[in-house]
């Protein structure tokens, strides 16, 4: 099964394309993408290519497929604890369709994930509708996510989880230079919501450690809310700055604040577009987690996992896009290329090294690691 905080970080970071300032409702651009994703950091790589091909239909139709894998080998420090490195491959296949009447843009997609010991699928619909002289645009969203979860080994172990999502949102041309978008999101979880796999630790006098492993055990329903903060400015000399606030709060207990700044820069004379950005994360743990619970069954649910903990996280990302000359552009279509790195550092507070054997149980150091993000695409336009 995927580390569920790399599915987050590439489905935040694959779809972080230049995106240009709010427009009236039209049918997204023809094109093209082929990227190669890397993700390595805390004893794991992830990496593998994603296909993105978008073609319309008239003047009214969008039809867009996607293939994205991930390979995923190595071992975080929870599998280092208690099993051996592993290898897997996740295929994630999607297919949407957009149908725009005058100002209205309805869509819909559907989206299927496959790994040895997890299925899901996801079913989506939105609509878009501008108003005011399209300076308003005011968006909706819906799915519906069913999943199988497995474990390796035991051909008697299947359960089912189900997730509902609702979105919301309202973008506003302020001034010619700004633009500024509010958005809120509520996700309900229902069914098996943990990892299969992974354990807590409690004391246990009786271990030469100090300390022994049961299963995690968590709520069979989660409910999440989110809401969002955006603007745009264009500056003076054609470059953009971007932020971004975000507030997060959970049935569990979780509470994080996310705050994000983008600087895009624009050299025309060199067909390249350079891009910087600063990312801060924080948050509280689940009532339920503890890096050390004080015996066995202590609690009615319980977890360990590092990313329901108290944490923070850091991240740096520059990007560059270059418009390739026609000379060089396959079959005389607008070409581009496109790299963006980005260096990551997560900080927790309450999640200790266990694998520091030399000190008392609860008192190892506590746990930070880096992972860098790579990202390589080639673009081409119909």
């Amino acid at each position: 099964m995927v580390v569920t905080n790399c599915r987050k970080i590439f489905g935040a970071l694959a779809l972080s394309l230049f995106s240009a300032w709010a427009t009236a409702a039209v049918l997204p651009e023809e094109r093209a993408d082929t990227m190669y994703h890397s993700y390595s950091g805390g004893g794991v790589t992830i990496d593998g290519p994603s296909v993105l091909v978008r073609k319309n239909i008239g003047n009214s139709v969008s039809l867009s497929a996607n293939y994205y894998v991930d390979m995923i080998s190595g071992a975080s420090i929870d599998v280092q604890a208690t099993a051996s490195p592993y290898s897997e491959q996740r295929d994630e296949f999607s297919l949407g369709a957009d149908y725009l009447v005058d100002k209205t843009t309805m869509s819909v997609s559907y989206t299927n994930s496959s790994e040895d010991d997890y299925q899901a699928e996801t079913v989506g619909f939105g609509i878009k509708q501008d108003f005011f002289g399209d300076l308003s645009t005011l968006s909706m969203r819906v799915s519906f996510g069913s999943d199988d979860v497995m474990r390796n080994g035991d051909d008697n172990f299947l359960e089912q989880a189900e997730h509902r999502r609702y979105a919301l949102g309202w973008s506003q041309i302020l001034t010619t230079k700004l633009i500024a978008e509010v958005s809120v999101e509520t996700v309900a979880d229902d069914g098996f919501l943990n990892n299969p796999y992974r354990s807590v630790r409690y004391l246990d006098p009786t271990s030469g450690t100090g300390f022994s492993y049961q299963a995690e055990l968590y709520p069979t329903t989660r409910n999440s809310d989110a809401v969002a903060l955006r603007a745009k400015y264009r500056l003076p000399y054609r470059a953009a700055i971007k932020s971004e606030y975000r507030r997060y709060a959970d049935s569990w207990g979780i509470d994080a604040d996310n705050l994000e700044f983008r600087y895009t820069h624009p050299l025309e004379t060199e067909n390249l577009i350079l891009e910087g950005k600063l990312r801060f994360y924080q948050q509280t743990g689940a009532d339920f987690y503890s890096d050390l619970f004080p015996y066995v069954n202590a609690t009615s649910f319980r977890a360990r996992d590092k990313e329901l903990s108290d944490f923070s996280s850091t991240a740096i990302g520059i990007g560059a896009s270059y418009q390739l000359p026609e000379r060089w552009s396959l079959f005389d279509r607008r070409s581009s290329i496109n790299l963006y790195w980005d260096y990551m550092m997560f900080d927790y507070d309450n999640f200790r090294d266990a694998r520091a054997t030399q000190a008392l149980p609860g008192e190892e150091p506590t746990y930070s690691f880096n992972a860098h993000v790579v990202r390589l695409f080639w673009s081409m336009w119909f």
